[in-house]
C-alpha cells in the first residue's frame, strides 16, 4: 500500500489513479514482476518511493545532486533504498546512464518545458522502453497560464501566452515553454509512441485556496470534484497540465525526430 502523501494529495492523486490503471496493465503482460521504471527528472522521490513501495524497481534520473540526496533519505526512510537507485544526469544523457530497451515504464512529469529539445528527449524516452512499455507525460498546458494571467489583470501577459509559438508571457517566464494537447500529441506521436490517454490535471485546485485543501474532507471532496471534471474534454482544456499516457508498440518501431 502507497503511504506517500503525494498519493492522497488533490493535485496530483488524478495522474495516481491513471498511473494505477497502466500499472495494472503492465503487471499482466509481464506477468506480475517487478517493473523497471526510470523516472526522468524525477527529484527527490515524489513518484519514485511510492512506486518502490508497491514492489518496483525505480531509477530516477535527475540533475540536482540535492534532490537525489533527498530521495536517498526518502527511500530509507520507506524502507526501499534497496529498490531505488539515483544517478546525476539530464534529458540529455539519459541514453548514457540508462541502456535501450530496459524500462517498462517512464515517467518524464515536468520535463519538456525545461529540456532543450523536446523531440529528441521523447525519442530517447522511447529508446530506453521496451516493447509495450509506457510512458506517463505530465506537462504544462498555455491555456490554463492565459487564464491565470487574465484573472490577475495581466492583459498584455495573457495575450502573450496565446500569441507566442512557444507559450510564454515574456522573457522573464519562468518556463521556456508550454503546450497544448495537440501539440504534445504531435511530438509523441514523432518519437514513435502511441498516445493512448489524455487527462487533466489540476482543472480546478489551483483555484482553491490551500486552506481549503489542507482540510481533510474538503480534500477529498476536492479530489472527487476533480475526479469528475478531468474526463469532460471541455475542462481538460483549460487544466494547468496535461498528463499522456503513451507506449511504445508492440512491433518495436520508432520514428526519431531528425
Amino acid at each position: 500500500m502507497m503511504t506517500d502523501h503525494a498519493r492522497r494529495h488533490p493535485r496530483t492523486e488524478m495522474i495516481w489513479q491513471q498511473l494505477g490503471v497502466e500499472l495494472t496493465r503492465l503487471a499482466e503482460v509481464t506477468g506480475g514482476r517487478s517493473l523497471d521504471v526510470v523516472d526522468l527528472g524525477g527529484g527527490s522521490g515524489t513518484f519514485a518511493v511510492p512506486l518502490a513501495e508497491l514492489g518496483h524497481r525505480v531509477t530516477v534520473v535527475d540533475p540536482s545532486p540535492n534532490a537525489l540526496a533527498t530521495l536517498e533519505r526518502r527511500a530509507a526512510d520507506a524502507g526501499v533504498a534497496e529498490a531505488v537507485r539515483g544517478v546525476q544526469a539530464d534529458a540529455a544523457g539519459l541514453l548514457t546512464v540508462i541502456d535501450g530497451d530496459s524500462a517498462d515504464l517512464v515517467l518524464c512529469h515536468g520535463v519538456l518545458e525545461v529540456v532543450d529539445e523536446p523531440r529528441t528527449a521523447l525519442a530517447d524516452v522511447a529508446t530506453c522502453l521496451r516493447r509495450g512499455g509506457a510512458c506517463s507525460v505530465v506537462a504544462a498546458q498555455r491555456h490554463a497560464a492565459v487564464i491565470a494571467k487574465a484573472l490577475a489583470g495581466h492583459f498584455a501577459d495573457a495575450r502573450r501566452l496565446i500569441d507566442d509559438a512557444h507559450g510564454r508571457w515574456g522573457l522573464s517566464d519562468p518556463l521556456p515553454r508550454r503546450f497544448d494537447e495537440i501539440g504534445l500529441a504531435t511530438l509523441m506521436d514523432d518519437a514513435g509512441l502511441d498516445v493512448v490517454e489524455v487527462h487533466g490535471v489540476r482543472v480546478l485546485t489551483d483555484l482553491v485556496a490551500g486552506s481549503v485543501v489542507e482540510d481533510p474532507g474538503e480534500a477529498a471532496a476536492l479530489a472527487e470534484l476533480e475526479a469528475a471534471a478531468v474526463r469532460e474534454p471541455a475542462f481538460r482544456a483549460v487544466a494547468a497540465a496535461l498528463h499522456v499516457l503513451a507506449r511504445r508498440g508492440d512491433d518495436g518501431t520508432r520514428t526519431v525526430p531528425g
